[in-house]
């Protein structure tokens, strides 16, 4: 039986006192300044607090802790902070699977019972087969995590990864299946690599081990690829290429399911290159040079499929934004022997790959995914109907794979697990989720478009409760990312349940400089147009005003890594138009990112500010260098984590300490500092405490007063897709 907190839990005027109060009493700690700066292309760009760069110092280290004694009690005063954290955790306390993958006779899934802190990786003999468990990451530590999971061709072993704190970097492990016994193989220093078998060893990839106590934050450069041989050790390992004229290259080795080819795959984007190249080795033949497939690095990407009868399947967008399925003859690869097998249509294909003999793509309509099946020629065999607009993934599996399965989900659809049948075309539910307390037939969701500054149509999906009220006063969270041909997609999230709940509107805009609309979109978003983006997203929140969703006090802004720039880059173009802002581990020092851990991998998509043309465009934009002074910001809620290793928490610091400093003392500007955590959360638990944390800070600084949160009476449980090379922070 449901209990009900009393309602309200504040008065309105009671918490509009409040929260003024607190934001009058904030004292934020002193920020050392330093006489400190560079200058670029003749102008002298100031960095008063360049100190906080060092994640290793002293005096960071306090300034991290002095921080989070403002910002923790400010959120603990929320009245309702912990009856948020109890619902949210509530809402995710249901069975999460992912789909099953096969290697040989065995099948491999990962189940999390509900709020086990990472979820545990099972083994079966065959579809009906006693599941038994694998590997429980739970009993490493409640901040290291089961990342990689690669079986051998036969499943007689399989490499598995164990990253600490939410770090980038992977330590590679070895496992026999049958005895279910870790060997002594262990693998260090490994950073944007797969595991791909070759027989009894795999190729890796990894950087040179960096120096002692500078791991997080030191530039990574000379990208090796390595082959070990199970049952050695690391030193034994052979390696397999480099270029030690190129530091800044990424070099990964994958190879296709018959283990015929080893593919290496090399880009550059450094030097601003946004595509990549790929050579080529016959295994088979003995062969132990790799040879030129497409092999110069321009703006043209290429993904190896599969291997049919010694051609290989590949996706590329190379003349064609929308991309492309070609076939390709490894001894003739000149581009006038190219086949094409699927041809570019006017949807962007969102992924494709073969099993069962079959070649399945699937396609972006409108943000929204079709799905196909085609013979290995090209030819169209079947349409997959699914169940709604969503998105849908998956589709992956052997030559010999009978049935596939797909997940599905929507903003009110939880992710699904169908099983399609390749013979009789047929799909059917094989797991669906049970969200507690959650009934979908309460809330709806559109899509609409909506101008940019420039006129050009914007799509946005907007989800909340049935008989919404178009009255301007409604709670709106605006969600965006815009960069690195992402596409931002209409997905499930069991947490955000917490504030539609609430009557919250919720927003996501599908930006420029994503993947939402092929390669022309993310091109119109990128480098010297990086500020369509921003446009996007300010129109974005002027048409959820003129349309009476909400208004300015009544919106916030979100976003995460590039999405925490975009916010920070709104922020200080319009600081009138937003209530609340909420900016998670962001880009926020544009002129320095490249100095950074693998921040020079994303110079394809910024630019650099060792270009004097893409500096003056990143200036104007720099959410650091553009804060204005004296004026009225929106109430800020910056999140960033001590280990993140990807965007260094430096960004946030430095960002927090000037907005600290030069905006008005009218709202709160705080930073929440999550620790052993990475760019990601390390556990379920941290996720889901920092998703209610910004919740709780975005209703307190609208002033809205929740109407109930409901909570259970009883104790809350305590408790493959083929590796893509990291690509965006």
């Amino acid at each position: 039986m449901e209990r009900l907190f009393r309602r309200p839990l504040i008065t309105a005027a009671a918490f509009a006192v409040c929260g003024t109060v607190a934001a009058a009493q904030l004292q934020y700690p002193s920020t050392r300044k330093v006489d400190q700066g560079d200058t670029y292309h003749g102008a002298k760009v100031a960095d008063p607090y360049r100190w906080l760069e060092d994640d290793t110092s002293t005096e960071t280290t306090a300034w991290v802790q002095a921080q989070n004694k403002v910002t923790f009690p400010y959120l603990e005063k929320i009245p309702y902070r912990d009856e948020l954290q109890a619902r949210v955790k509530q809402l995710n306390d249901y069975e999460k699977y992912t789909a099953p993958s096969r290697k040989g006779p065995y099948v491999f899934f990962r189940k999390n019972s509900g709020l086990q802190n990472q979820s545990v990786l099972y083994i079966q003999k065959g579809m009906n087969g006693k599941p038994e468990v694998l590997i429980d990451p739970n009993t490493w530590g409640d901040t290291v995590a089961l990342s990689t999971f690669v079986p051998s061709k036969d499943a007689k072993y399989a490499v598995y990864g164990i990253s600490r704190s939410g770090s980038d970097w992977q330590e590679l492990k070895v496992m026999e299946r049958a005895t279910k016994k870790t060997l002594p193989d262990t693998v260090e220093w490994v950073k944007v690599s797969g595991a791909a078998w070759y027989g009894d060893g795999f190729f890796y990839s990894r950087y040179p081990t960096p120096e002692q106590g500078k791991e997080k934050a030191s530039i990574n450069e000379h990208h090796q690829v390595f082959f070990h041989k199970v049952g050695t050790p690391q030193s034994a390992d052979v390696l397999v290429f480099e270029d030690k004229d190129n530091p800044q290259r990424f070099h990964t080795v994958d190879t296709t399911e018959d283990e015929r080819f080893a593919i290496l795959d090399v880009s550059d984007r450094g030097k601003g290159k946004d595509g990549n190249a790929l050579f080529v080795r016959d295994l088979s033949k003995g062969e132990t040079t790799f040879k030129p497939l497409f092999p110069e690095i321009g703006d043209s990407t290429y993904s190896v499929l599969d291997n049919v009868g010694g051609h290989l399947l590949v996706q590329t967008n190379h003349n064609a934004p929308n991309w492309r399925v070609i076939k390709v003859d490894p001894a003739k690869p000149a581009e006038a022997n190219w086949t094409d097998v699927l041809p570019e249509q006017p949807e962007p294909i969102q992924g494709a790959g073969t099993a069962g003999g079959k070649l399945f793509a699937t396609y972006l309509k409108d943000v929204t995914t079709r799905a196909y099946v085609y013979s290995l020629d090209g030819k169209l065999e079947h349409e997959v109907t699914l169940p709604g607009p969503g998105v849908a993934s998956g589709f992956g599996g052997t030559r010999d794979a009978e049935f596939v399965f797909y997940g599905f989900n929507s903003l009110t659809v939880p992710p699904t697990i169908f099983r399609y049948d390749i013979a009789s075309k047929k799909s059917r539910v094989f797991r669906a989720p049970k969200v507690p307390g959650y009934d979908a037939s309460q809330y709806e969701t559109k899509q609409v478009f909506y101008p940019s500054k420039d006129g050009t149509k914007i799509p946005m999906f907007l989800v909340h409760k049935k008989g919404l009220a178009l009255d301007g006063n409604n709670p709106t969270l605006l969600y965006a990312y815009g960069g690195f041909n992402v596409v931002q997609s209409p997905s499930f999230s069991a947490a955000r349940l917490a504030l539609l709940e609430q009557g919250v509107v919720y927003a996501s805009a599908n930006l420029r400089g994503g993947g939402e609309y092929g390669e022309a979109w993310h091109e119109q978003g990128m480098k010297l147009k990086k500020q369509n983006v921003f446009d996007d997203f300010i129109a974005a929140a002027e048409w959820l005003i003129a349309n009476n969703y909400t208004s300015t006090p009544r919106l916030a802004i979100q976003g995460g890594s590039n999405g925490g720039l975009l916010v920070g880059a709104v922020m200080n173009q319009r600081p009138d138009l937003f209530g609340v802002a909420l900016p998670a581990v962001g880009v926020m020092d544009m002129l320095r990112f490249h100095k950074f851990t693998i921040g020079w991998n994303w110079i394809a998509d910024y630019g650099s500010s060792d270009n004097p043309e893409e500096f003056k465009a990143l200036y104007a934009y720099s959410p650091l260098h553009n804060i204005k002074k004296g004026a009225k910001y929106p109430a800020t809620l910056i999140t960033t984590a001590d280990h993140d290793d990807r965007v260094v928490p430096a960004h946030s610091f430095k960002y927090a300490a000037a907005l600290q400093e030069l905006a008005s003392k009218e709202t709160p500007i705080l930073i929440r500092i999550e620790t052993k955590s990475g760019h990601g959360a390390s556990n379920l638990t941290k996720s889901l405490e920092t998703a209610a944390d910004i919740y709780a800070f975005m209703l307190h600084n609208m002033k809205v007063t929740p109407r109930r949160i409901v909570s259970q009476p009883h104790v809350l449980r305590s408790h493959m897709r083929l590796w893509k090379p990291m690509a965006s922070p």
